[in-house]
């Protein structure tokens, strides 16, 4: 059923008001939100009557699920699909057909702002393990901080195995929250600056970096410092690699968003944006220019990085050779991540997360041919 809560959430509000307060500045994610919802309303009514209207002509062929809670993240192992919930369950099944399962965490799941349970990745031997790892937001002594834990899947429910990295610094904003394998069997982690953009810099601090870290849960040989292997990150929301190239899709302060390709660099945030240029300093790959569109989950196929985006409100598609832009959706509201396999692209929507404009079968995991 809509709506239906399948664990218990620990809402706390107090320990993540400072993080709104510290982050003053819009983040991409909530710049122009209101203005852009706004103005899509406007176009979908003038274009076809509403937004609801627009989505059934385009999508209703092609919808897998419907009716799912502020979805974040997308996995598949065969036909089955697994879809973390923000508020701290995952969907499972396929086609037309779902359940929504439990987690048992020995930490409650928060979910306020952008916080929540955020990535998720499948352990390589899931079939036979059944393991699975998750970054997710908890309060750690009144304060928003996230984990990444090994989660295993006992019946209709995920049951917590251990941790493998806590005390990433969270907020209600800027919590990052991707997870990727990479080619040498470690796990990739984006973590967010969490409204504080200093610690960007602060070598010393797991936020604002990308982290990379064994399935154990131990520094992965030849980072920068600990579990760092690129810093300078100020939210950063997708991972893919392409061959052996790890692409991260990044939201930017007002506009700017980006696409970097990481290596073990310092990718300059707070200190520059955008194009701007500094000794020791990367500048993006990419970058979007003036206006946000908050680019969330990507995926590669034929040279092609596909990225789901929030306030821009489309599934666009840059060519890893030209950097040419194009659209492939769009009029379905917020997206928020992206899957691909042989014959089809997937995607979420996210217009139930309190920042979109739902309609009635809200939020939906849709499929779109190649």
């Amino acid at each position: 059923k809509r709506g239906e809560k399948t664990m218990k959430i620990r809402y706390v509000i107090p320990l993540l008001l400072a993080g709104i307060l510290i982050g003053c500045t819009q983040t991409s994610e909530e710049s122009s939100t209101k203005e852009t919802n706004q103005k899509t309303q406007k176009n979908n009514q003038q274009d076809s009557g509403n937004q609801e209207d627009t989505q059934s002509s385009q999508t209703k062929e092609g919808v897998v699920f419907k009716e799912l809670n502020a979805p974040w993240n997308i996995v598949r192992e065969g036909e089955t699909f697994y879809i973390t919930e923000r508020e701290g369950t995952i969907v499972k099944g396929k086609q037309g057909d779902y359940e929504r399962m439990r987690l048992q965490l020995k930490k409650d799941v928060i979910a306020e702002g952008e916080s929540g349970l955020l990535g998720m990745v499948l352990d390589p031997d899931f079939k036979n393990n059944k393991t699975a790892y998750v970054y997710h937001t908890y309060a750690k002594q009144n304060q928003a901080t996230n984990r990444v834990i090994a989660i295993k899947e006992e019946g209709n429910q995920w049951v917590e195995e251990r941790v493998l990295l806590d005390d990433i610094p969270g907020a209600t904003i800027h919590n990052g929250g991707r997870l990727e394998w990479g080619p040498e069997g470690a796990l990739y982690v984006t973590a967010g600056d969490a409204a504080n953009p200093e610690l960007a810099q602060d070598i010393d601090s797991l936020a604002g970096k990308i982290l990379r870290i064994t399935p154990e849960g131990k520094p992965f040989k030849g980072n920068q410092k600990g579990y760092v292997y690129s810093l300078g990150h100020r939210n950063p929301q997708g991972l893919v690699f392409v061959d052996d190239q790890l692409y991260a899709s990044e939201h930017g302060q007002s506009g700017h968003d980006e696409i970097n390709r990481i290596e073990q660099k310092n990718y300059g945030w707070p200190t520059i944006e955008g194009t701007e240029k500094a000794e020791g300093l990367v500048t993006p790959w990419y970058e979007v220019g003036e206006r946000s569109v908050a680019p969330s989950g990507i995926a590669e196929a034929d040279d092609t990085l596909y990225f789901a985006t929030l306030v821009g409100q489309r599934l666009q598609a840059i060519n890893l050779k030209t950097k040419q832009v194009k659209t492939i959706v769009e009029n379905q509201g917020r997206i928020r991540d992206v899957w691909i396999d042989e014959t089809s692209i997937y995607y979420i929507t996210n217009n139930t997360d309190g920042r979109g404009t739902p309609s009635t079968e809200d939020d939906r995991l849709v499929r779109i041919k190649r």
